[in-house]
């Protein structure tokens, strides 16, 4: 297998990276959050109907707001990589072999070796390449031919770094 592909200049791509590896890590804060906001509204209503509204009221109105802060903490942060990441534009490549992914941007280039990934996730239109259980890259299946799409897609598959379809 040899994918190779090219990265254009877009000041979008940067903040749609980030929203992608913020999006696999943010995620449990929002799951926290609601959890928290619901126990702080059945709190708040049934200290209301058994009267201790006065003493216990702080308490779930302080788990009510900690949840709403904790659900909008993801989309918080993801707006501001995307607003930041905009000046980090620049022109790259993947090669993509059945030993490694080289990946070029700008004037640098890094690679990692297929035997150091954990795992593969699908994101959205990436796939995040996780090295232990830290994400180290991602690889932007829209800038793919189907073709090369379905070919990577196998050999995930097969190594067992992505699940089946």
């Amino acid at each position: 297998m040899h994918i190779r592909f090219d990265i254009p200049a877009d000041p979008a791509y940067p903040g749609r990276v980030a929203a992608a590896l913020g999006s696999v890590r943010l995620r449990r804060f929002g799951y926290i959050g609601a959890v928290l906001a619901v126990v702080g509204v059945i709190g708040l209503v049934v200290s209301q109907g058994f009267g201790w509204g006065e003493r216990s009221s702080p308490l779930w109105t302080a788990l009510l707001v900690a949840g709403v802060l904790s659900m909008l903490y993801r989309p918080w942060v993801l707006a501001r990589a995307r607003r930041r990441s905009g000046s980090y534009a620049v022109e790259g490549a993947y090669d993509i072999t059945d030993d490694n992914i080289m990946m070029r941007s700008g004037s640098e280039s890094g690679g990692i070796a297929w035997d150091g990934v954990a795992q593969v996730r699908d994101v959205g239109e990436f796939w995040v390449v996780y090295v232990d259980r830290m994400p180290a890259t991602v690889i932007p299946r829209w800038l793919m031919s189907a073709e090369d799409a379905e070919t990577l897609h196998a050999f995930l598959t097969e190594r067992g770094l992505l699940r089946r379809r």
